[in-house]
C-alpha cells in the first residue's frame, strides 16, 4: 500500500526527494528510503536529478520512469481512425491518424484498426509487444450480451458478430471497448470540468448527440450499453421519429443535433454560412452566434438553447446530477453566452437544478479518455507486479 501511495504522488506531482514523500505519505525517512529502493529495483522508479534553491545539500528527486508501462487508444469515427499511445505517466509519445472516408471500408475492420495501432506504435519508437492494454472507443456501444455494437448504423465494417473475436485474435494485449461518449466523461471526471464530483451527465454534440451518465462515481451503461443514447429521446417540438435504430436520429437529435444549427441559420437568414462537414459548420456557427450575440444571432443561441434544454429537462428530471458538463464542438463553441442560456432555460424547464458548465478537455477528448482509461488498468497491472 505504501509503495503504490508513493507511486501514486509521484504521478500526481512529479519528481519528489525521499524527505517530501515521507511527509506526503506520513512515512519515516528510512521507510521513505526503503520503499524508493524497492521501487527502483523493480524498474519503476528513476532517479532524476537534484533539488535546488534550498538551504542545505541538494536532494535527490525520483519520478516515475516513463518506460515503465505503455497503453493505447483509439478514436473511431466514420471518417477516420485516430490512435495514440501513452507512457504510464500520460505523456503522448506517438499519434497517428487512419482516413476511413466512404460507406463501404475499403480494408477490413481488423486491419483499419492494426494498421491504425502501428502507426501510432511506430511513431512512438516501440512494437506491440510493448503495449500493455488497448481501449477502443466508437459511437454506440457493444452489447455485453451479445458482442454487436449496436446504436451506431452510421459505423461502416463494425457489426459483425465475430468481429470481437477477430480483433482480441490479431491484437497480442488486452482490448477493451468503450461507447465514445463515455470516454469523453471520463477524460472529464479525471483531468476537466468534473474532477471531484461523483453524480454527473456530460451532454455530447458534435457529429451526434448523446450523453454519458456517472452515477456513485461509476459509468452507468445500461444492459445493452445503451444508456445516454439521448439522441433517440423523443421530445416537444419535432416530430415522432419511428424506428429511430434504421433512421439513426430521433426527436432530440432532430430538435438539438448539430445538423440543425445550419437549417436554423438559414431560416434567420444568418449569410453567408460556412462550408465544410455538418459538425464543423455547427461549431462555428455557434461560435459566430456567441461572439456577436445580438440579432440574429443571439436568436440562434437562444433557439438552439431551448433545443438543448428540453432534452436535459427529462434527463435531469429522472436522474437529479449534481452536475451538467456540456461538450463536443456544437456546445463548447458557444461558451459562456449558451452555456448561460441553457441553464436559464433548464431552470424554467426542470425542478432539478444541477450546475451546468462547459467541458475542459477539448483536444481529441474520446481519444485522451481511452488512454486514460487503458492507463488505468495499466498502471494497476505494472504496479501490482512489482510486489
Amino acid at each position: 500500500m505504501n509503495d503504490r501511495a508513493a507511486l501514486d504522488l509521484l504521478l500526481a506531482h512529479g519528481p519528489l526527494s525521499r524527505t517530501r514523500i515521507g511527509k506526503l505519505t506520513g512515512l519515516s525517512k528510512p521507510t521513505a528510503s526503503q520503499l524508493l529502493a524497492r521501487l527502483e529495483a523493480a524498474g519503476l522508479v528513476l532517479a532524476t536529478g537534484t533539488s535546488e534553491g534550498r538551504p542545505g545539500p541538494n536532494a535527490q528527486l525520483y519520478e516515475v520512469d516513463p518506460g515503465a508501462a505503455h497503453a493505447a487508444g483509439l478514436d473511431v469515427t466514420p471518417e477516420r481512425i485516430l490512435a495514440a499511445v501513452a507512457d504510464v505517466t500520460g505523456r503522448t509519445v506517438g499519434e497517428y491518424e487512419l482516413p476511413t472516408p466512404g460507406r463501404r471500408p475499403a480494408q477490413p475492420v481488423v486491419r483499419q484498426v492494426t494498421d491504425a495501432l502501428d502507426g501510432a506504435v511506430k511513431a512512438a519508437g516501440l512494437t506491440r509487444g510493448d503495449i500493455h492494454r488497448l481501449v477502443v472507443g466508437t459511437p454506440g456501444a457493444f452489447d455485453p450480451n451479445t458482442g454487436r455494437l449496436r446504436y451506431a448504423s452510421h459505423l461502416p465494417g463494425w457489426h459483425s458478430p465475430s468481429l470481437l473475436d477477430e480483433l482480441a485474435a490479431a491484437l497480442p494485449m488486452p482490448v477493451e471497448y468503450e461507447n465514445d461518449v463515455n470516454l469523453v466523461a471520463l477524460a472529464e471526471q479525471r483531468l476537466g470540468a468534473a474532477r471531484g464530483h461523483d453524480d454527473f451527465v456530460l451532454l455530447w454534440n458534435e457529429g451526434g448527440l448523446g450523453a454519458a451518465l456517472v452515477l456513485g462515481g461509476r459509468l452507468h451503461r445500461g444492459w445493452t450499453g445503451g444508456a445516454g443514447e439521448v439522441g433517440f429521446l423523443p421530445v416537444p417540438g419535432t416530430p415522432l421519429v419511428r424506428q429511430v435504430t434504421r433512421a439513426n436520429s430521433g426527436g432530440y437529435q432532430e430538435l438539438a443535433g448539430s445538423q440543425a444549427i445550419p437549417k436554423l441559420a438559414r431560416e434567420l437568414g444568418i449569410k453567408p454560412l460556412p462550408t465544410g462537414p455538418h459538425a464543423e459548420v455547427a461549431a462555428a456557427l455557434v461560435a459566430q452566434a456567441a461572439a456577436r450575440n445580438e440579432g440574429p444571432h443571439r436568436k440562434l443561441l437562444e433557439t438552439y438553447a431551448t433545443g438543448l434544454a428540453t432534452g436535459l429537462a427529462s434527463l435531469v428530471s429522472v436522474l437529479d446530477p449534481e452536475l451538467v458538463v456540456l461538450s463536443g464542438t456544437s456546445l463548447t463553441a458557444g461558451g459562456e453566452p449558451l452555456r448561460a442560456l441553457v441553464q436559464a432555460e433548464l431552470e424554467e424547464l426542470a425542478a432539478s437544478r444541477p450546475r451546468l458548465v462547459v467541458g475542459d478537455v477539448h483536444e481529441h477528448p474520446v481519444l485522451r479518455g481511452a488512454l486514460e482509461s487503458a492507463l488505468a488498468a495499466t498502471r494497476d497491472e505494472a504496479f501490482d507486479t512489482s510486489r
